[in-house]
């Protein structure tokens, strides 16, 4: 009796969890992979005690539990609309142009810039990403 109700929580919780995450960036795997090892451990106590179906089925949630730990998390929408990269005043911001800047003088703020940030000259892939971002944002519009 005390299992089912144990199992019936930890149902809950997964459930609960599902809709409203609890555990946040890949914490929600470490948790899946805790409720399936508990899970095996209860299926194995179990089914040696003799509760055969209660074993089993906490064997299958044990195995839904696990593949669950090692699913990729679905990227849920965000609320507002979707928006790919800087805005437009980030982006004049980051390569330090004005709001009347040509093309020539975007293409020679970011050339001037990702000297200095490019990964091979020392700088780090995430700014030098950030500033092709800003550079593709001021040129298409």
């Amino acid at each position: 009796m005390i299992y089912l109700l144990l199992g019936g929580v930890v149902l809950a919780l997964v459930f609960w969890g599902s809709r409203k995450p609890f555990l946040k960036g890949d914490g929600w795997r470490v948790g899946a992979g805790v409720v399936a090892l508990a899970a095996f451990a209860g299926a194995a106590y179990t089914t040696i005690r003799g509760g055969w179906g209660t074993g089993l089925v906490l064997g299958v949630f044990g195995l839904w539990s696990a593949a669950e730990a090692r699913r990729r998390p679905a990227t849920r929408a965000a609320s507002g609309p979707a928006v790919s990269g800087p805005s437009v005043s980030e982006a004049r911001s980051l390569l330090g142009v004005g709001a009347n800047a040509t093309a020539e003088e975007i293409k020679a703020a970011h050339a001037r810039l990702i000297r200095l940030a490019h990964p091979d000259k020392g700088g780090t892939a995430g700014l030098a990403a950030q500033l092709n971002a800003a550079r593709d944002r001021l040129l298409k519009g």
